[in-house]
């Protein structure tokens, strides 16, 4: 069932989030094991005060039964990215949730991964968006993160 033994290194810098995060859902449910690192970096398109307003929104919401039933959006970049991924695999299924666990998201490359050079997937860039763009650590610094 694995696709190869050895983990995939994926640079998300200048990737639209949405489209990473779909081919590395790809990978983490063919059996690959993939480290993400320049999280940060990622961008996510359309207008930024839109996409703002609609994460500060999200994390708002409540269950007001039992709150600790609400969605969490974290504010760390690394974690809103992996939450991200996470919402392309089918987390509830055992297979989903063995492919998460193969799957790690850094901010910035960490030393020990410094010397494999990463890959970049097919995946469009944000130069070849025609749109306005938000940087994932401009998004978490507006809603709140401070790292």
């Amino acid at each position: 069932m694995n696709m190869v033994d050895k983990m995939m290194i994926v640079d998300a810098e200048d990737a639209v989030v949405g489209r990473l995060a779909a081919d590395v859902a790809k990978l983490l449910l063919n059996g690959q094991e993939v480290s993400v690192v320049n999280c940060e970096k990622a961008v996510m398109s359309g207008e930024p005060s839109g996409i703002i307003a609609k994460y500060a929104r999200r994390r708002l919401q409540k269950d007001k039964a039992n709150p600790e039933h609400s969605p969490h959006i974290s504010r760390r970049p690394d974690y809103f990215v992996k939450r991200i991924i996470r919402g392309m695999l089918p987390f509830k299924q055992p297979r989903g949730m063995i492919a998460f666990k193969k799957l790690m998201v850094y901010m910035g490359v960490p030393a020990t991964m410094s010397l494999t050079k990463p890959e970049k997937l097919g995946f469009k860039k944000k130069d070849a968006l025609h749109a306005r763009y938000i940087t994932v650590a401009d998004l978490c610094k507006r809603l709140g993160y401070n790292g």
